[in-house]
């Protein structure tokens, strides 16, 4: 299974925010959206980088409640980490482990095309892996 089968079945939708919103709007949009993560994103759509949940955790830690006048651009993670729609599930998984993040934006010739997570990676690999099963079982009983 590939990223793009992935992003057909959940979609092309990108949750992003200006490089200006403050930390109290990405979190309402975190949690209204049930989402981990965020892109940044300037007025011509260009990435400079995610916040995830787990940027706002480390940054309440270290900050305080004064993390929450803080912008997206003061706290985002700007090294960004990529795939695209043609690499695997199993390579997917591999570049959020390497990279140790959990979402990555899906580039198609330089162009956004969708985000996933690592749900949506361990979904995909279950899946798979049912198949794989199922595939074995038939075999197994000659039904193929």
């Amino acid at each position: 299974m590939s990223v793009a089968a992935i992003l057909k079945h959940k979609g092309h939708d990108i949750a992003s925010v200006s490089p200006k919103a403050r930390v109290t709007e990405i979190v309402n949009t975190l949690a209204e959206r049930r989402i981990g993560a965020v892109l940044v994103r300037d007025s011509a759509n260009q990435m400079l980088g995610i916040v995830s949940e787990r940027d706002v955790v480390r940054c309440l830690a270290r900050e305080g409640a004064a993390v929450l006048d803080m912008t997206a651009a003061q706290l985002m993670t700007s090294t960004l980490h990529t795939v695209t729609p043609d690499a695997s599930v199993a390579e997917a998984m591999q570049r959020m482990t390497d990279s140790r993040v959990r979402h990555l934006p899906v580039l198609e010739h330089d162009e956004l095309v969708g985000l996933i997570s690592i749900g949506d990676v361990v979904l995909a690999r279950l899946e798979e892996q049912a198949a794989e099963v199922d595939n074995l079982k038939a075999y197994v009983a000659g039904n193929m």
